[in-house]
């Protein structure tokens, strides 16, 4: 008898010791997730195109299939740290030309401690316009407005390579003046300083890029914004001015209004000869604008319209503009099918530049 009671003790003396590791791994468990929580993730986007537009070749296709884009990303937060790492896995590694092949294009930390001072460091998007920070999966098209593409840094006109809107600084934002029944913030904003560079490049002149944004909300949906940027580029010795406005506005709801309009000034770096001098015909000004809307025709799709123009020397006869159609369809909310057509009216070119282009994009996330 003596036996089984000392039996019965030592089980529940084990009982409840293993009771007591468990709750303490519990609670060193929770506490790690309080200070650090970390997600692995990414997207891919494929495409197919069809274009009647007369290439002045024998060999080119009208058609093409395509890996627009596939990204892999890791993000989190420790005590007041956000953090994120983004790489671009698309193209050709060995492309130096264009730089487009596998690289990072996101590696920054922000610190968070107060709302209306956020800090952030590394290679981010640059503060400048409202579609330029958005990510590919909800400016509703397949692809960036032209102003984001030659006046933000994606393809930028002055001859800076593939940089996704991205490069290398210190930015400053916040948000603040609660206002309104659901107490939203009235107002946001964005500075930062930058090399001027591009993604994955080091400093090549003495002066920084300045670059920043003050948008207010009237309303929760709506945004009213002016951007401003100051500075310059180098490459093959060369330095070019790179100073521009840009102003617009943005409304989020189950519609969809976005429109912004820029303006540039400063040389293209193939506006300069090989001795330094400037080319005859070339020009150091540039606009661009675009307004699109959008409307959910049911909760699983919606249907946009865009007017996009670019003027590389903010003339009529170097316009380029866009007519967009696009639809819009989730199966879930990490499945998208995506359906674009574009007439283009491009000015600037000696070849075709009346033609249409129709694609069909499909979009996945893991």
């Amino acid at each position: 008898m003596r036996n089984t009671r000392n039996i019965t003790l030592l089980s529940v003396l084990m009982l409840a010791t293993t009771f007591t590791h468990a709750q303490t791994s519990i609670g060193e468990k929770a506490k790690a997730d309080l200070l650090q929580k970390t997600t692995f993730g990414g997207y891919a986007i494929g495409k197919v195109s069809a274009t009647d537009q007369n290439l002045n070749t024998s060999i080119k296709s009208h058609t093409n299939f395509d890996l627009r884009l596939i990204r892999a990303y890791v993000d989190g937060k420790v005590l007041d740290f956000k953090y994120k790492l983004q790489l671009e896995l698309n193209g050709k590694p060995s492309d130096y030309t264009n730089e487009k092949g596998v690289r990072v294009v996101d590696a920054w930390a922000e610190w968070q401690k107060y709302k209306f001072c956020y800090v952030r460091f590394g290679q981010f998007k640059r503060a400048f316009t409202f579609e330029n920070p958005m990510n590919p999966w909800d400016i509703g098209f397949g692809a960036y407005s032209q102003l984001i593409t030659r006046l933000a840094g994606m393809n930028d006109r002055v001859g800076e390579h593939s940089s996704n809107g991205r490069d290398l600084g210190l930015q400053v934002q916040g948000d603040f003046l609660p206002a309104g029944s659901d107490k939203h913030n009235f107002v946001h904003y964005q500075v930062g300083v930058y090399n001027g560079q591009g993604i994955n490049h080091s400093d090549e002149n003495r002066s920084k890029d300045i670059i920043g944004g003050v948008y207010v909300y009237p309303v929760k949906e709506l945004a009213v914004g002016v951007f401003g940027w100051a500075g310059d580029y180098t490459k093959n010795g060369i330095t070019v001015d790179r100073n521009r406005i840009a102003f617009g506005l943005k409304y989020e709801s189950a519609w969809t209004v976005r429109a912004e309009y820029a303006t540039s000034e400063g040389h293209k770096i193939t506006d300069y000869n090989s001795d330094g001098s400037l080319k005859a015909g070339t020009s150091d000004k540039a606009d661009a604008w675009y307004m699109m809307v959008g409307a959910p025709l049911s909760p699983k799709c919606k249907v946009y319209a865009k007017w996009d123009v670019y003027r590389d020397k903010k003339e009529w006869s170097s316009q380029k503009a866009l007519y967009c159609l696009a639809a819009n369809y989730y199966f879930y909310k990490n499945l998208k099918l995506q359906a674009n057509y574009t007439y283009t009216r491009d000015k600037s070119t000696t070849g075709d530049g009346h033609y249409n282009t129709f694609d069909l994009q499909l979009y996945w996330r893991f």
